[in-house]
């Protein structure tokens, strides 16, 4: 593709946990200025993540941040709210891109040519920024969630269905950002 195509790349975060949205952004990187160390959110850890957050935000010719909330995942499934919160990020974008490369095996419904790409985030930088400003953006929120709820630790294990959190979750119960739809939770519910 010709440099001068506005390429974005879109990437979401938080799939997996049993709390809080499921967040996506879409970024189109300036081709004049490459960010050293752009890949998948997961191989980096929590400082570098956030260096390059910042870093994309100030350089990247645009970007932006969507989400689903957690009462979309349990009415779409997660990931129909995953691909809501991609078309979301593509669309609150100022510009309209001339493609759009997603993380993954499936396209969320855009108005723009996309390509799907398995592992996007590891080989496309666009995607790896994105992925990068997805994770650090849910783990900013997951924070601001172990302040109304301390009691389940949202700040060390961000919500994910560690052992930890399950236990705590048996514990304290369900709290209104649990995803019913996700089985521990709904089993937890049902019990």
């Amino acid at each position: 593709m010709s440099t001068n195509k506005l390429i974005c790349g879109v990437d979401e975060a938080g799939r997996g946990p049993l709390a809080g949205p499921v967040v996506a952004a879409a970024v189109i990187l300036d081709p004049e200025y490459v960010i050293a160390g752009v890949t998948d959110s997961k191989k980096l850890n929590e400082k570098k993540r956030a260096l390059l957050s910042t870093e994309i935000k100030q350089h990247a010719l645009y970007w932006a941040i969507a989400q689903c909330d957690v009462e979309e995942i349990d009415q779409l499934n997660i990931l129909h709210a995953s691909m809501l919160a991609m078309s979301r990020a593509v669309a609150a974008l100022p510009v309209a891109p001339d493609h759009v490369l997603v993380d993954g095996n499936r396209l969320p419904q855009l108005s723009v040519p996309a390509t799907a790409i398995i592992k996007g985030d590891a080989s496309e930088a666009c995607i790896g920024a994105a992925s990068i400003l997805a994770k650090v953006e849910r783990d900013r929120q997951m924070l601001e969630w172990h302040e109304h709820y301390p009691m389940y630790n949202f700040a060390k294990h961000k919500a994910y269905p560690t052992a930890a959190h399950i236990t705590l979750l048996q514990e304290h119960g369900v709290c209104p950002i649990h995803r019913r739809s996700f089985r521990p939770v709904r089993e937890l519910l049902n019990k």
